[in-house]
């Protein structure tokens, strides 16, 4: 199974295939260790089956992880296709979905340009300003406080605005001043910002 990064076309399908294999191995090993167990002291009350207890809290969150992802809906070719053009060259990603208490949000598509965070999402139910100070409280918590979050729940006046921005990016980056992160020497600002929203997508 070829690996699919997050923010790129085909994760969810490729996150609900890894994460079934991973929890499937992972109550698979504590339900061998019981098997043994009781087979060699054809009892319960053994240490394997103490062991098997224990491995199952793993597997469990595991569990949830896996259904938090299978109730997130793949993005279309055509969605995608109608975003990378909009996007261009401009640092983007697609099929995310952004974790907070409240409520997960899948954001279907998204560009960083300067100080610019534009996103669309096709969940109608979206509390958009909720969302948008959600991202920006996370954004400003690691050093990018001048981000500007703005969340579209409809794809034409998002496609719209990322076109906007694609034509005018020098003017969106004009006069912001950037010194490399240590740990990311490599990410430019706008990868960094990027970076910082998969942290807080599944």
């Amino acid at each position: 199974m070829k690996k699919v990064k997050k923010g790129t076309a085909g994760y969810i399908r490729y996150e609900k295939k890894r994460r079934f294999l991973i929890t499937a191995a992972m109550f698979a090993l504590p339900l061998g260790l019981y098997v043994i167990g009781f087979t060699v002291t054809k009892s319960r009350l053994n240490w394997l089956t103490f062991i098997a207890i224990l491995g199952c809290l793993p597997a469990c969150k595991s569990l949830v992880s896996l259904i938090l992802i299978l109730m997130q809906k793949p993005v279309a070719e055509e969605l995608l296709s109608q975003a990378k053009q909009a996007a261009g060259d401009l640092v983007s990603a697609n099929e995310l979905v952004f974790t907070a208490y409240e409520h997960n949000t899948p954001v279907n598509a998204l560009i960083v340009c300067g100080d610019q965070v534009v996103c669309y999402t096709p969940d109608q139910k979206t509390d958009i300003a909720y969302i948008e100070k959600h991202i920006s409280r996370i954004l400003t918590v690691n050093g990018f406080p001048s981000a500007q979050v703005k969340v579209f729940k409809d794809l034409k006046p998002y496609l719209q605005r990322v076109g906007h921005i694609r034509e005018n990016q020098e003017k969106y980056r004009d006069g912001i001043k950037f010194s490399p992160d240590e740990r990311y020497p490599e990410l430019s600002r706008e990868e960094l910002i990027l970076h910082t929203l998969f942290a807080i997508s599944l």
